[in-house]
C-alpha cells in the first residue's frame, strides 16, 4: 500500500527547510516552535530518515532532506498557484474551459470563438472535443468536459439512454430531410414514397451507426428498418451531400444546406405527408451542476455572438455545420 506522509508536516518541513531554521517556520506559519519540532520528528518517523542535522540555532539539510524538497517544491509552490487560480476565478474568468461539439461546427467556429473571447479574458484556455451527440454526453455525464453542443434529432433514442440528467436549451432549429439527385430520384424511387420502396434503395450513411437515417424513417414511418444498404459511410456531412450529388443513394441532411440544389432540381428531397424533422441543435449541461464564473461568461458570450452576428447561420449556409 502506497505510504503519503501526513501533508501538514510536509508542509512545515517545506517551509523549514526554506527558511533554515524552526523558528523562523514557526513564526512565518503562526505556530509555536515545539509545534514545528514534533512535526519534523514525526515526519521523519514516517519516512525512517533523519531529515536536518543540527547545528547551534541551525538546521542543515541532510541528503534525504534535500531529496524530499526537490519532491516537494514543486508540489508546494503549484499547489499555492493553484489554490490562487481557484480563488481568482471566482473574480474574474480564468483557467481551462472544456467544451465538446460536433465536429464541423466545432472546428469552424469555436477557434475564432475562442480569440474574440481570449482578448477580453486571456486568463481563459480551451480544450475542445470534437465528436458525436453520445461521447459529448457521456463526456459530460463523466465530468470530463463542462459542457457540450449537440444535435437533439440525434439523441431521441433510448441508444443515448436517460436524457433527464441533462438541462438542454435550444440554439438553433432547422429542417431535416432525405434526399437524392434528381437522377436517382427519376431512375430508383419514380415517386413512390412508400416505406417498402425507401428501405430497399442504396443510402450515404453519416456516422457509423446510421441513426439520422433510422431517426427520419422513425419520425416519417414511426418504424425503425431493419437494414439499410449503406453504399458509403462519412463522417462530414458536405461528404453527404456530395455524395448525394454523384447519384450514390438517399442521405439525410438539413434543408438549407441543400436549398439551392432543391431549387434547380439537382437534388429532390424525398417527403411524406408528414411534417419535416425540425433538428434542434442545443447547448448541453448537466443538470445538477453548478456552473463557475468562466462557464457562464462564456456561455454567456457565445450565445450573445450566435444571435448577434449571425454566425451560425453563416456556418450552416456554407456546409460547416454540427
Amino acid at each position: 500500500m502506497l505510504m503519503i506522509p501526513d501533508l501538514n508536516r510536509v508542509k512545515i518541513f517545506y517551509h523549514v527547510f526554506h527558511i533554515g531554521s524552526a523558528a523562523g517556520a514557526a513564526k512565518e506559519l503562526n505556530i509555536s516552535p515545539s509545534a514545528v519540532s514534533q512535526a519534523l520528528a514525526k515526519l521523519e518517523s514516517e519516512v525512517k530518515a533523519r531529515l536536518f542535522t543540527r547545528l547551534h540555532r541551525r538546521l542543515v539539510p541532510t541528503s534525504a532532506g534535500k531529496s524530499l524538497f526537490s519532491i516537494v517544491s514543486p508540489f508546494i509552490r503549484e499547489l499555492a498557484t493553484g489554490m490562487e487560480g481557484i480563488r481568482q476565478s471566482r473574480k474574474v474568468p480564468s483557467g481551462m474551459l472544456k467544451i465538446g461539439a460536433p465536429k464541423e461546427f466545432g472546428k469552424n467556429y469555436f477557434p475564432g470563438m475562442f480569440a474574440l473571447f481570449r482578448k477580453t479574458y486571456p486568463a481563459v484556455v480551451f480544450t475542445l472535443t470534437l465528436a458525436g451527440p453520445a461521447e459529448i454526453l457521456s463526456m459530460i455525464s463523466g465530468g470530463e468536459i463542462d459542457f457540450g453542443l449537440v444535435d437533439i434529432f440525434l439523441t431521441r433514442e433510448p441508444v443515448f439512454g436517460d436524457l433527464s440528467r441533462y438541462s438542454m436549451e435550444p440554439l438553433v432549429d432547422e429542417e431535416v430531410c432525405l434526399a437524392c439527385s434528381g437522377t436517382y430520384y427519376r431512375q430508383a424511387i419514380k415517386e413512390d414514397h412508400s416505406f417498402e420502396n425507401l428501405v430497399q434503395k442504396e443510402f450515404i450513411s453519416y456516422q457509423s451507426s446510421s441513426l439520422p437515417l433510422k431517426s427520419w424513417f422513425k419520425h416519417h414511418f414511426n418504424r425503425f428498418p431493419a437494414n439499410l444498404n449503406r453504399v458509403m459511410t462519412v463522417d462530414s456531412l458536405q461528404t453527404v451531400i456530395n455524395g448525394i450529388k454523384n447519384h450514390l443513394g438517399l442521405g439525410v441532411v438539413a434543408a438549407h444546406m441543400v436549398r439551392e440544389d432543391i431549387e434547380d432540381g439537382s437534388i429532390v428531397p424525398v417527403g411524406t405527408s408528414r411534417e419535416d424533422v425540425i433538428n434542434t441543435i442545443a447547448l448541453v449541461q448537466l443538470q445538477e451542476k453548478i456552473p463557475t464564473l468562466t462557464e457562464k461568461t462564456f456561455i454567456r458570450y457565445m450565445k450573445e455572438d450566435i444571435k448577434s452576428s449571425g454566425c451560425f447561420e453563416t456556418f450552416l449556409d456554407t456546409g460547416f455545420r454540427p
